[in-house]
């Protein structure tokens, strides 16, 4: 398409140290300076001119100034209760030079409430309380002094403690921090928080009673990860882990920047010589170069081509038959059916229908049989899932006839195997493993783990922590899922040792109760601020590994305008200064954002034969509705 390429609206980001200064005044001495330091570890290290470390100068004057002016203008005054109260900082100007720490509110304080009127603007004493629906909806909410901070507490806060600090960060309309004047205030703060997070989400109250109701016994580690066995996270990478150091750094340098089609919405990467970007008015066509992706001037056209008005927007694309065919499911027919194009010829050779015992059905997602199942050139199977269902799909004819194509209304894809659950299963969205394992994905939080012989009844099924899960994806050998909420990613490793001493996966067998906790990865409160309150993560994958013998090393993920990247040996490694004085499940906070001028669509590592000699990855593409780039990935000496 010859678009090109230009960096200006491209700005590599790090998930780099905010610091701030504040003026502390101490009991017997003099006014002296804290600086405000978090342990982080970039994943990635751009290069030195992308780097903007934010220093903001000092108050201008002291906190005992201010003290001796409020004294002279004999104001009501208690110093003995102002020495211990929690002090509120806001962080202004976002990522831009003149960003910097300010003080919000020399002394304040805070409570959680327990209320059903959540927005700020509802009056809390109103005379019409008495009638309120009894069975109205109540959530606890944090209020902090004079800010008008008044927020849910939720996950959408964002909230990271810092105890070597006695500080929590958080979002409210803006990025806040709350100082503590002592380790026990900061921990009297945490714990009220959790508790009251614990409940807005289960519905419960927290305790051991609630915890075991709603984990069960065998992820009882799930609520209590210091009891949890974490060997399994520790002995499943012991070659990778012990030759990759904590800190590595890496560059993400651009290759490949094109202008497309109006109106992307979807990206098909392919493992053999092509991949494809599916947009509104058709399928653009982009060579795999070990640089990335490059297009080909190539496009098929929605309006000929077969595809009738009605089906002029896929939204789902799936490769398969060595790259030859591919699925494309529309909305607009209300999932229940797909076209299979012939790509070489650029044609639809058919549109298939979803039916079972003569019942026309839908299905809300479609994936292959495998990891690898893409490069097989007979497939004819692929798997369908929607809210209660979770089946295989057959094209060939289920009395081994091949169905006339030409004469049929609609051609039936048979139902070869799966189940229709009765009710209660929510299922949101699937992925497999290399060997053809299903890992499921539920509205409830729940996550199931289905073997390659059977789908009636799942192996193992971890626990919700409160959030819908949205997207799933696992490695190849299926020791690892990643799923993915609105505000963060959740990693579990599925290896268990069975009574027979031998290590297995979840897939395989009931893990009983030896599980490891899992590990979240999430934004810092600045990252989660700037990339916007309706911004959600989306579409967290592992990089590609199709071949044995090979592991995933990083984890991306789409939120907004973002492109996030995570080291995942990093993450594995239980020892990583991330970790340090973290209480509960581990939290990583080590990422890299790349940072596009629109929302991205889709961005995803490519596949693993095309990593270049010395570089620890395969390049990275971003698309986004206007634009496709691609990234390398380097590692510095």
């Amino acid at each position: 398409m010859g678009a090109a390429q230009s960096q200006e609206d491209l700005e590599i980001c790090t998930s780099d140290e905010e610091e701030y200064e504040e003026y502390e005044e101490r009991r017997d001495e003099a006014e002296e300076e804290d600086k405000f330091e978090d342990s982080r570890d970039d994943t990635f290290a751009p290069s030195p001119s992308a780097i903007l470390r934010l220093r903001p100068k000092p108050p201008s004057s002291s906190l005992d100034d201010v003290d001796a002016k409020l004294k002279a203008l004999k104001l009501k005054y208690t110093s003995p209760s102002t020495q211990n109260s929690p002090r509120l900082f806001r962080y202004i100007n976002g990522n831009t030079p003149k960003a910097k720490w300010i003080t919000a509110e020399k002394f304040t304080d805070y409570s959680f409430v327990k209320t059903s009127q959540v927005n700020e603007d509802e009056e809390e004493d109103d005379d019409d309380d008495k009638n309120r629906d009894s069975e109205e909806k109540e959530w606890w909410i944090l209020k902090v002094g004079k800010s008008k901070i008044r927020e849910k507490v939720s996950d959408e806060m964002q909230l990271k403690a810092y105890k070597d600090q006695r500080r929590v960060d958080f979002v409210s309309k803006g990025v806040w921090a709350l100082k503590f004047a002592t380790v026990e205030d900061f921990t009297v703060y945490v714990n009220s928080y959790n508790n009251c997070l614990f409940e807005n989400n289960h519905g419960v109250e927290l305790n051991d009673a609630s915890k075991a109701k709603i984990f069960g016994k065998d992820f009882i580690g799930w609520a209590n990860p210091e009891a949890a066995d974490d060997s399994m996270w520790e002995d499943a990478d012991d070659v990778l882990l012990s030759a990759t150091p904590v800190r590595d750094t890496q560059d993400l340098t651009e290759a490949f920047e094109e202008a497309t089609s109006e109106g992307i919405h979807s990206l098909a990467l392919g493992a053999l010589d092509n991949s494809f970007l599916v947009g509104d008015s058709g399928i653009q066509v982009f060579k795999n170069m070990r640089q990335g992706i490059q297009g080909k001037g190539v496009c098929v056209n929605f309006e000929g081509g077969g595809f009738g008005k009605a089906h002029s927007a896929p939204r789902k694309a799936l490769l398969m038959r060595a790259e030859t065919n591919m699925l494309l499911m529309s909305p607009m027919s209300q999932n229940r059916g797909i076209h299979q194009l012939d790509i070489e010829t650029g044609k639809v050779i058919s549109e298939w229908k979803f039916e079972k015992d003569g019942v026309d059905i839908s299905m809300s997602d479609i994936t292959n049989d495998g990891k690898g199942a893409q490069l097989d050139p007979s497939a004819s199977t692929f798997l369908g899932l929607d809210n209660n269902r979770l089946c295989r799909w057959d094209m060939r004819d289920r009395y081994g006839m091949v169905q006339d194509l030409a004469t049929a209304n609609t051609p039936v894809l048979n139902w070869a195997q799966g189940h229709q659950f009765s009710r209660g299963t929510n299922f949101e969205c699937f992925a497999t493993t290399g060997d053809g394992s299903i890992v499921v994905g539920s509205l409830d939080g729940k996550i199931r783990l289905y073997s390659s012989n059977t789908m009636r009844q799942a192996k193992t099924a971890f626990p919700g922590l409160g959030a819908p899960v949205t997207h799933v994806d696992a490695t190849y050998d299926g020791k690892w899922i990643v799923g993915t909420t609105d505000t963060y990613l959740i990693v579990i490793c599925t290896l268990f040792t069975d009574k027979a001493g031998k290590t297995k996966t979840g897939f395989e067998g009931r893990m009983g109760n030896k599980i490891a906790a899992p590990r979240l990865l999430k934004l810092r409160p600045l990252d989660a601020h700037l990339a916007g309150s309706n911004n959600k993560f989306r579409n967290a994958q592992f990089s590609w590994v199709t071949e044995d013998g090979k592991q995933e090393r990083h984890v991306v993920a789409t939120v907004g305008k973002f492109s996030v990247i995570w080291n995942f040996q990093q993450v594995k490694n239980g020892s990583h200064e991330c970790y340090h004085d973290q209480e509960g499940l581990k939290k990583c906070y080590c990422y890299k954002i790349v940072l596009r001028n629109e929302s991205i669509v889709d961005s995803r590592f490519m596949n693993d034969n095309f990593a270049i000699s010395g570089s620890p990855e395969a390049p990275l593409v971003i698309a986004t509705p206007m634009k496709v780039s691609s990234f390398s990935l380097s590692s510095k000496r």
